[in-house]
Protein backbone atom coordinates (compact mmCIF):
# COMPACT_ATOMS: atom_id res chain seq x y z
CA UNK A 1 0.00 0.00 0.00
CA UNK A 2 1.33 3.52 -0.38
CA UNK A 3 2.19 5.61 2.97
CA UNK A 4 0.30 8.87 2.30
CA UNK A 5 2.49 10.39 4.70
CA UNK A 6 5.59 9.52 3.38
CA UNK A 7 5.26 12.88 0.46
CA UNK A 8 4.29 15.00 2.30
CA UNK A 9 7.07 13.78 5.28
CA UNK A 10 9.73 14.31 2.61
CA UNK A 11 8.67 17.57 1.35
CA UNK A 12 8.75 18.80 4.74
CA UNK A 13 12.34 17.87 5.03
CA UNK A 14 13.27 19.05 1.86
CA UNK A 15 11.66 22.05 2.22
CA UNK A 16 13.57 22.66 5.93
CA UNK A 17 16.73 21.27 4.01
CA UNK A 18 16.44 24.45 1.29
CA UNK A 19 15.47 26.89 3.87
CA UNK A 20 18.72 25.92 5.89
CA UNK A 21 20.45 26.08 3.38
CA UNK A 22 18.97 29.84 2.72
CA UNK A 23 19.66 30.85 6.28
CA UNK A 24 23.25 29.85 6.44
CA UNK A 25 23.85 31.70 2.85
CA UNK A 26 22.21 35.13 4.53
CA UNK A 27 23.72 34.32 8.09
CA UNK A 28 27.07 34.15 6.19
CA UNK A 29 26.80 37.24 4.36
CA UNK A 30 24.99 39.42 7.07
CA UNK A 31 28.39 38.47 9.64
CA UNK A 32 30.42 39.65 6.84
CA UNK A 33 29.05 43.16 6.36
CA UNK A 34 28.82 43.08 10.40
CA UNK A 35 32.29 42.43 10.48
CA UNK A 36 33.31 44.67 7.80
CA UNK A 37 30.83 47.90 8.48
CA UNK A 38 30.51 47.44 12.66
CA UNK A 39 33.10 45.15 14.23
CA UNK A 40 36.48 46.80 12.40
CA UNK A 41 39.30 48.78 14.98
CA UNK A 42 38.58 51.96 14.48
CA UNK A 43 34.86 52.15 15.74
CA UNK A 44 36.16 50.48 18.95
CA UNK A 45 35.31 53.82 20.77
CA UNK A 46 33.08 55.43 18.55
CA UNK A 47 29.67 53.77 19.54
CA UNK A 48 27.65 54.33 23.38
CA UNK A 49 24.51 53.68 24.32
CA UNK A 50 22.97 50.34 23.31
CA UNK A 51 25.18 50.10 20.41
CA UNK A 52 28.60 50.20 22.50
CA UNK A 53 26.98 47.70 24.47
CA UNK A 54 26.60 45.39 21.68
CA UNK A 55 29.93 46.43 20.30
CA UNK A 56 31.56 45.02 23.02
CA UNK A 57 29.14 42.19 23.62
CA UNK A 58 29.52 40.67 19.93
CA UNK A 59 33.88 41.32 20.56
CA UNK A 60 33.89 39.35 23.40
CA UNK A 61 34.77 42.25 26.01
CA UNK A 62 31.74 42.35 28.11
CA UNK A 63 30.96 38.28 29.40
CA UNK A 64 27.61 36.91 30.05
CA UNK A 65 28.73 33.67 31.37
CA UNK A 66 29.37 35.63 34.81
CA UNK A 67 25.49 36.69 35.18
CA UNK A 68 24.24 33.06 34.00
CA UNK A 69 26.49 31.20 36.44
CA UNK A 70 25.21 33.29 39.32
CA UNK A 71 21.77 33.32 38.38
CA UNK A 72 22.10 29.36 38.01
CA UNK A 73 24.10 29.16 41.02
CA UNK A 74 21.60 30.65 42.77
CA UNK A 75 18.76 28.66 41.34
CA UNK A 76 20.41 25.47 42.07
CA UNK A 77 21.26 26.33 45.79
CA UNK A 78 17.82 27.10 46.29
CA UNK A 79 16.80 23.27 44.53
CA UNK A 80 19.25 21.94 46.79
CA UNK A 81 18.42 23.17 49.89
CA UNK A 82 14.65 22.44 49.43
CA UNK A 83 14.91 18.79 47.73
CA UNK A 84 17.29 18.16 50.46
CA UNK A 85 14.05 18.66 53.40
CA UNK A 86 12.10 15.81 50.84
CA UNK A 87 15.01 13.38 52.17
CA UNK A 88 14.43 13.97 56.16
CA UNK A 89 11.84 11.03 55.73
CA UNK A 90 14.17 8.76 54.12
CA UNK A 91 17.21 9.46 56.03
CA UNK A 92 18.42 12.20 58.30
CA UNK A 93 21.79 11.82 57.24
CA UNK A 94 21.25 11.93 54.02
CA UNK A 95 19.25 14.88 54.61
CA UNK A 96 22.02 16.52 56.42
CA UNK A 97 24.23 15.45 53.69
CA UNK A 98 23.13 16.82 50.76
CA UNK A 99 21.90 19.77 52.59
CA UNK A 100 25.65 20.82 53.61
CA UNK A 101 27.55 18.73 51.29
CA UNK A 102 25.29 18.87 48.18
CA UNK A 103 25.54 23.08 48.74
CA UNK A 104 29.42 23.02 49.62
CA UNK A 105 30.12 20.82 46.68
CA UNK A 106 27.67 23.03 44.48
CA UNK A 107 29.80 26.32 46.25
CA UNK A 108 32.72 25.18 45.37
CA UNK A 109 32.45 23.63 42.32
CA UNK A 110 30.51 27.44 41.03
CA UNK A 111 33.64 29.34 42.72
CA UNK A 112 36.06 27.65 40.83
CA UNK A 113 34.48 28.40 37.66
CA UNK A 114 34.52 32.00 38.07
CA UNK A 115 37.54 31.77 39.26
CA UNK A 116 38.63 30.85 35.95
CA UNK A 117 36.69 33.81 34.38
CA UNK A 118 38.24 36.40 36.99
CA UNK A 119 41.14 34.96 35.43
CA UNK A 120 40.68 35.36 31.91
CA UNK A 121 39.51 39.03 32.34
CA UNK A 122 42.77 40.02 34.79
CA UNK A 123 44.74 38.72 32.13
CA UNK A 124 42.80 40.65 29.24
CA UNK A 125 43.52 43.26 31.37
CA UNK A 126 46.98 43.40 31.97
CA UNK A 127 47.61 42.75 28.43
CA UNK A 128 45.85 45.67 27.41
CA UNK A 129 48.07 47.99 30.10
CA UNK A 130 51.37 46.34 28.84
CA UNK A 131 50.21 47.74 25.09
Amino acid sequence: MYDMNYGTSFSGLATAGIWGIIALVIAICATIVIFVLFLTKKNEKKYKGFLGWLYDFLTFKKFVIDYILRFTYVCLAIYLTLASFGLIGTSFLLFLTTLIGGNLVLRIAYEFSLMLINICVNVAEINKKMK
